[in-house]
């Protein structure tokens, strides 16, 4: 069954893959905005904003990650809403195929095609000046974190691509995951912002994460906080795989 599964996710991956590069359009809009933010960030804002660190690009680049994968899930649900208006999802159900397989393929082809965005973004950042005295182990730390909140933001994704109404609504919920770095320590510390506002920029997932990829790239001490960030990124993981397959079962019954 185990290989029955792996093989049915392998061949619908590559169906997804080939979709992707055959518009490799979708990985270049995903990147745009977020390296004009840190273009804009970096040499408009830059020079008035207050941080603490020898280089604003440094302590920007985590944030802009975020925000990269933020914007890059909404074709998650955009390509399976597409999938399910246009009745894939019933011809693969009259196949002998295992039924998570089709989710599990748009799911993988979101975190390549994300990933892809999360290291043009970086080849940008290093070109204005982003250095990091990391390590293999705090790279790989750090591409880990990418890879599970890629995941979790992927799952929760599947949900309006599932079960919005219009194409619009399949893609705009990913609006306000864009603009929660802003409310975050992404681009400015959390101790000048008013009282409300920090305490929920100080409690929020992104904040943690964005903390913990920044200590990794200054080769600080991440203490708990990596547990913290690893814990948000889990816990999303956890909560939106089971309404996803829990919307998923609805839908094909």
């Amino acid at each position: 069954m185990t290989t029955h599964f792996f093989a049915d996710t392998g061949v619908l991956l590559g169906r997804s893959m080939r979709h992707i590069t055959r518009s490799v359009d979708t990985i270049i809009t995903t990147t745009i905005m977020p390296i004009m933010f840190l273009l804009l960030f970096v040499y408009v804002f830059g020079g008035a904003i207050q941080t603490g660190s020898d280089s604003y690009v440094n302590y920007l680049l985590p944030g802009i990650l975020i925000m990269t994968v933020a914007s890059g899930i909404s074709y998650t649900a955009y390509r399976l809403f597409l999938d399910m208006q246009g009745g894939i999802f019933e011809r693969f159900q009259s196949m002998p195929i295992a039924r998570s397989s089709v989710l599990w393929a748009h799911v993988l082809t979101s975190l390549v095609a994300n990933l892809c965005s999360v290291v043009v973004v970086v080849l940008v950042a290093l070109l204005m000046g982003f250095r990091s005295s990391a390590g293999l182990a705090s790279w790989l730390a750090v591409a880990g974190i990418v890879i599970l909140f890629t995941l979790a933001l992927t799952w929760l994704a599947v949900i309006p691509g599932l079960t919005a109404k219009t194409i619009d609504g399949a893609s705009a919920f990913a609006y306000p995951l864009v603009f929660l770095p802003f409310i975050s320590s992404a681009f400015v510390p959390t101790d000048g912002m008013p009282g409300p506002v920090r305490a929920f920029a100080e409690h929020q997932p992104v904040t943690s994460i964005v903390n913990a990829i920044r200590d990794l790239f200054a080769q600080q001490p991440v203490g708990t906080g990596i547990w913290v960030a690893l814990a948000w990124c889990v816990g999303i993981l956890i909560v939106t795989y089971a309404f996803a397959m829990a919307a998923y079962r609805r839908k094909i019954t």
